[in-house]
């Protein structure tokens, strides 16, 4: 099979497309998209978000360490773009998108209420880079949205149609083809019963 090589990139896709949202020390707030976003760490947990510096929510992280990542859904997918294409400079994007704005928890910024899960995250360090400033927070709290909770209380976020970007297009994330461990669980006996299941998570 043929292979090209190509120049040094980024080309770990697909990625989140995430909503991020800030305040600054006067109290003006915005929202704009991320997709150089993730986990860090489990214990303490730990999140990331690269911004550019020239970007106008950048000066908001800096001044109060504080954002929300606010995960996005396919029905969210026009405001999400329009948040990573408009800057706040020259919109109030949550008029704009018609975002609801709520308040976090336990850090100086809001949340998207229309999001499924918001991640509350403390700056702890800020990491400059080249183009893009890395943003390393310890994430204080999450909030979710109850009407994912199933019967049972358990959270259902494939239930949201939550989406993904890749190489400049949104996606809906699809069918699940399979649970962690999959491969290694063995078949239910004639009892009924697996033998040997696995606990561990990826990571």
């Amino acid at each position: 099979m043929a292979r090209q090589i190509w120049k040094p990139g980024n080309f770990l896709y697909p990625v989140p497309a995430v909503l991020v949202s800030c305040r600054d020390a006067a109290g003006r707030t915005n929202l704009f998209t991320a997709a150089w976003t993730g986990t860090v760490c489990t214990n303490p947990p730990m999140a990331y978000v690269s911004v550019r510096p020239e970007r106008y929510s950048y000066h908001m992280l800096r001044e109060t360490g504080a954002f929300v990542l606010n995960l996005t859904t396919g029905a969210m997918a026009r405001a999400v773009d329009f948040c990573g294409v408009k800057s706040g400079r020259d919109v109030d994007k949550w008029k704009e998108t018609g975002l609801t704005a709520g308040e976090a928890s336990s850090v100086a910024a809001p949340i998207v209420l229309e999001s499924p899960v918001n991640v509350e995250c403390l700056v702890t360090e800020v990491k400059e880079l080249g183009s893009h400033h890395l943003f390393l927070a310890e994430v204080k709290a999450v909030q979710v949205d109850e009407s994912y909770l199933d019967k049972n209380g358990k959270f259902r976020l494939d239930r949201a149609g939550l989406m993904a970007y890749s190489h400049g297009v949104y996606y809906g994330l699809g069918e699940a083809l399979g649970s962690f461990g999959y491969s290694i669980r063995k078949k239910p006996t004639a009892g009924g019963k697996n033998k040997k299941k696995t606990s561990r998570r990826p990571g």
